[in-house]
């Protein structure tokens, strides 16, 4: 039987898992744990095809992994045998440059960086302590956001403000979605022998958004930032704008730069000029009927992803690829046709028929054949990713520093 890893992506009410090998093939179990910290707490398990939900007696993240270990306690006919748990952690800071096997010294590390992920950093903290006291003596690994964009040059990551806030304080661009770029890089060497050493720009699309230029292989910029509010317009982010709207929308609803700050993540982004949702598949929905909202937000949401596309592909030196991935990329013919026409300057065409008619959630060209820079929707797959980091560094005998 091949080996299998449990993959374990927490936020601070919710967390999600999987149980997967190192191949191409979908996780034998996967779920979600929801509202924890909450008395109506749940989790839901897919197993063959099936999905079930139970309450959490728990409603924490023990809680959770509790339950998870108790289904693989209750169902041998499973087969699961675990080598180890990968975590998926959002921020690495300029500590990480790749996925670690944990020990006391990266666990701290972890902590360390929350200073730029207070949302995330302590959840991953807590999933990984709760997954190391209830699976005993399983390795584990971490696997970072931050780490594929540790390739940036210097001119790339500094922010324009003064050099000592930098050395002082860690202050930089540093990135995210990482995990899923270059699961995509790794995708597209694996169609063709030359495709490896070629440049892509790369649009992760979901209700966090991101974009990445990369240049054989390695990323040399990307659109989010210190966190990952930089960049794009988001579900509920606003994005790259001018900094002193912070201040003005402090002074204007009388309440404080954090707060404020809460707006522009909570609340901006295609909810926020929608106003009525940030999801995209309701959007469309309304946009069809001739909402003239839902119709600005998207179109807004695709014009900033073009702009950031355009923006990031000065540090290549020519384009062969376009990708789309994420829930949207992959799944919003909508918006990749608005975004590509927005790239006509650059080279880019769209076989309107294939963008329309690709299947959901399948890898599939969507440039006319002979076009100059090929255009695909390479769906993502985060989990695979970290369990193959996983078992690789198991495997290959890493052990804690």
């Amino acid at each position: 039987m091949k080996q299998q890893a449990l993959v374990i992506n927490c936020g601070s009410s919710s967390l999600k898992f999987a149980i997967q090998d190192a191949s191409e093939s979908a996780p034998l179990l996967e779920g979600i744990a929801e509202r924890l910290g909450s008395e109506h707490s749940t989790i839901t398990f897919k197993y063959a095809g099936t999905k079930t939900e139970q309450r959490l007696y728990e409603h924490d993240h023990r809680g959770a992994v509790s339950a998870i270990k108790a289904w693989i306690d209750d169902h041998p006919e499973a087969g699961i045998q675990l080598a180890g748990g990968g975590h998926r952690v959002v921020h690495g800071g300029e500590t990480f440059h790749q996925s670690a096997v944990i020990d006391e010294d990266v666990l701290e590390g972890i902590e360390q960086c929350a200073i730029f992920a207070p949302l995330h950093n302590p959840a991953h903290v807590k999933g990984i302590k709760e997954a190391q006291a209830l699976f005993g003596e399983l390795p584990h690994v971490a696997v970072f956001d931050t780490s594929f964009h540790q390739t940036l040059t210097q001119d790339q990551y500094l922010y324009p403000i003064p050099m000592r806030l930098y050395r002082n304080h860690h202050f930089r661009k540093y990135g995210f979605h990482g995990t899923s770029y270059r699961y995509i890089a790794q995708k597209l060497a694996s169609l063709d022998a030359n495709y490896g050493t070629q440049n892509a720009l790369v649009a992760h699309l979901g209700n966090g958004a991101s974009v990445c230029a990369i240049k054989a292989g390695s990323s040399v910029d990307t659109s989010m930032g210190i966190t990952p509010l930089e960049g794009l317009m988001m579900g509920t982010r606003s994005g790259s704008l001018d900094p002193s709207l912070l201040a003005f929308i402090a002074d204007a609803e009388g309440i404080s730069m954090k707060q404020a700050l809460d707006i522009l993540n909570k609340e901006s982004g295609l909810k926020g000029i929608s106003e009525i949702s940030n999801d995209c598949r309701t959007l469309e929905t309304a946009q069809a009927t001739g909402d003239d909202r839902a119709d600005l937000a998207l179109t807004m949401f695709a014009s900033r992803a073009a702009k950031q596309l355009a923006s990031v592909a000065t540090n290549l030196d020519s384009i062969e690829h376009v990708i789309f991935t994420g829930g949207i990329g992959e799944n919003s013919p909508l918006i990749r046709s608005r975004i590509c026409k927005r790239l006509t300057m650059l080279g880019v065409e769209l076989d309107h028929n294939a963008n329309q008619t690709a299947p959901r959630g399948e890898l599939n060209a969507i440039s006319p054949t002979g076009a100059r820079i090929k255009v695909w929707i390479i769906p993502t797959n985060e989990e695979l990713l970290i369990a193959q980091d996983t078992l690789e560094l198991i495997n290959a005998g890493h052990k804690p520093s």
